[in-house]
């Protein structure tokens, strides 16, 4: 319901709140081409492979990058028409880059201070800052006693000291080891929440972007090739980059009722009525391997097929299988030792239609 008192000003102002972008950037041959929409609030991470390009997406918007073409709006603002220094973009680099002759504390005061706030008002702004971050104790600490949580953490509070409309973080977790990524990103998490405005996160690894995100937005070749929630993503993957990442077989072929047709030329029964074109998709750990064809079989779904690899992955061993439908398998250990199986080995594949979900392509 509108508010009547509501004018037509106030209205221009909040539909201008957030991103709003489309990043064209021409570098030899490697074209970007990407569209960005963000609420303030909203967490948007940009996952893709190596080369994809995520961070020439993110510099762009931090304007380390010109653009080739496109806009660049925050709140309103066209950021292409200013200069890097005075936008309201805060960043967290991969590798943090603190000031390693300052303090965490004067790390933190150096972006009020460029503000034009004075040392002692700087000061006391990192001291708040730091304190929220948990992090009051380490004030004084140079940035080599730091862990690498504490360090990213004292890189977080810089870029926000400065109260930015847009928050940029380079792989924010990716140079923590195992133990301390685990603490950091349920931190990270929260403060992201807390966060007013919009943040932008590039990342390779899947768990980073589905843990602190609202929003994916996949880039492969320079250009968006899929973008949703978390969740729509991991169930609905439309490329092969994607379907890896979230642990999926996935096939593109053509429905007919409860069968489809696959690129590969063998046919996947599922539990969806669906007609024309179609992506079909699948767990490893829903394919079950024999020896030999099992007898009276009545799974509507059984290839046969070749060993192709086999890998540790996770406490499972994966098998990559090649033949009439190309796929990978998880098993047990005891499970594929029983089976005998290694590279060339042929196996019989089956999969159950209700462990298939197939959805308009």
């Amino acid at each position: 319901m509108t508010d009547p008192e509501t004018t037509d000003a106030e209205k221009t102002d909040a539909a201008a709140e957030g991103l709003d972008t489309r990043l064209v950037v021409e570098r030899g041959s490697f074209r970007l081409d990407v569209a960005l929409t963000a609420a303030p609030g909203d967490v948007v991470a940009l996952l893709g492979p190596n080369g994809a390009g995520k961070t020439t997406a993110l510099r762009a918007l931090a304007g380390l990058v010109p653009l080739t073409g496109g806009h660049l709006h925050l709140d309103g603002t066209d950021l292409d028409r200013m200069p890097p220094e005075a936008r309201p973009v805060g960043v967290v680099f991969q590798d943090y880059l603190l000031f390693p002759h300052l303090s965490a504390l004067d790390n933190v005061a150096f972006g009020p201070r460029c503000h034009g706030a004075t040392k002692a008002e700087a000061r006391a702004q990192a001291s708040a800052w730091l304190e929220r971050l948990g992090l009051a104790e380490h004030g004084s600490a140079k940035p080599r006693r730091l862990s690498g949580g504490q360090a990213q953490r004292v890189a977080l509070a810089r870029a926000l000291a400065t109260h930015p409309r847009l928050l940029l973080l380079d792989e924010p977790l990716a140079a923590l080891d195992a133990r301390t990524r685990l603490d950091v990103r349920a931190q990270l998490r929260h403060h992201l929440a807390e966060f007013e405005a919009v943040a932008v996160l590039v990342t390779h690894d899947p768990l980073d972007a589905m843990v602190l995100a609202d929003h994916l937005v996949v880039i492969e070749d320079g250009h968006i090739v899929q973008r949703g929630t978390p969740a729509d993503i991991a169930r609905r993957p439309r490329t092969d980059y994607i379907a890896h990442l979230v642990g999926l077989n996935l096939y593109r072929g053509e429905a007919e009722g409860h069968t489809v047709r696959v690129d590969h030329g063998s046919a996947v029964t599922t539990t969806e009525d669906l007609t024309g074109p179609v992506f079909v998709a699948f767990p490893p750990s829903a394919v079950t391997l024999y020896q030999d064809r099992p007898s009276g079989a009545s799974a509507r779904n059984l290839w046969r097929c070749e060993v192709s690899g086999m890998e540790t992955h996770g406490d499972q061993i994966r098998v990559a299988l090649s033949g009439e439908l190309p796929l990978a398998a998880d098993l047990t250990t005891v499970a594929a030792a029983e089976l005998d199986l290694r590279p060339g080995a042929t196996v019989w594949a089956t999969v159950k239609a209700a462990q298939t979900h197939a959805y308009p392509a």
